[in-house]
């Protein structure tokens, strides 16, 4: 049991520290503003550097260590609610959190002459790092759950399969 309390140490600080990183994106997501350049010929976006990307990559890449740890740590035993949920939950919360790193990437650089329509200076959307960070929380929970189950019910059958014979009906 040692061991997979050590696993189970292991997939709930990768989740939990992903969890806050996906947080950390939303919390420092870029914003932008237009401007002019000098000449006064064209306006530009401007971004304010951010941390976002590097959060919710740093948060994708945690979820994913989390999710191959119960995988392998499990031998991919792969059956029962949990197992499902934890995987579909995992799933929406990569695909968030892609999305968010998607658009923090995208920064317009058109330019448009000064007398013409200003340029569409796209950030993320509010709540997409957000979203992440949910289902990477309702992840962390059931993968946590579905592998202290695993665990307790292998041990649970080494100490019967130890027993048997031994025990009364």
């Amino acid at each position: 049991m040692a061991g997979s309390t050590a696993v189970l140490a292991i997939i709930l600080v990768v989740d939990i520290v992903a969890f806050g990183l996906a947080i950390g994106a939303e919390q420092s997501r870029p914003s932008a503003r237009l401007e002019t350049d000098a000449r006064k010929d064209w306006t530009y976006c401007a971004y304010r550097p951010d941390g976002a990307t590097a959060m919710g990559g740093a948060a994708l890449a945690l979820l994913l260590v989390g999710q191959a740890v119960a995988a392998v740590a499990s031998r991919c035993f792969c059956c029962g609610v949990l197992f499902i949920s934890s995987w579909l939950t995992f799933v929406i919360a990569e695909a968030c959190l892609l999305a968010g790193l998607v658009q923090t990437a995208y920064h317009t650089g058109y330019r448009t002459v000064y007398f013409e329509n200003p340029p569409d200076c796209e950030t993320v959307r509010k709540g997409t790092f957000g979203a992440g960070a949910a289902f990477a929380f309702i992840t962390c929970l059931l993968t946590s759950g579905y592998y202290y189950n695993f665990s307790k019910s292998r041990v649970n059958f080494h100490r019967r399969e130890a027993t048997i014979g031994m025990t009364p009906l």
